[in-house]
């Protein structure tokens, strides 16, 4: 059987304190929990984006995501996310695009799922694996 696979995307976000430590642990963690709450393959994965909040400056995310032996083979490229007034503070999103089916599931962790209290995500507690 063919399977049809189209081009998909999913995002997410993590709150991490302005410290390599922080940042070298929950970036991979928030990457880990989108590709098993989505069931993506890395190998599927096309691209990953990331936005940084300026109080963020200890280290580059996908530079962090590289470190942890994550996404060797796959173009990542950040970005610095523009400066509102009420923003919430310390978050690092992140966009995945892959191919694949079915329905994209967000994931928010650590804070951020205050980003989007209007939609159901995953949340670290209701999985001990992550």
């Amino acid at each position: 059987m063919i399977l049809f696979r189209k081009t998909m995307a999913v995002r997410g976000a993590v709150c991490c304190d302005n410290t390599v430590n922080s940042v070298s642990t929950e970036v991979p963690a928030l990457y880990r929990a989108i590709l098993r709450q989505n069931r993506i393959k890395e190998r599927h994965v096309v691209s990953v984006v990331f936005s940084v909040t300026p109080d963020i400056d200890c280290i580059n995310p996908a530079t962090a995501l590289r470190k942890a032996g994550l996404a060797s083979e796959i173009p990542l490229f950040a970005a610095s996310e523009p400066v509102i007034d009420g923003m919430l503070p310390r978050v690092i999103r992140i966009l995945v695009t892959w191919r694949g089916s079915g329905r994209a599931v967000p994931v928010y962790l650590n804070g951020a799922e205050a980003l989007r209290p209007d939609i159901p995500t995953f949340r670290a507690g209701a999985d001990s694996t992550v």
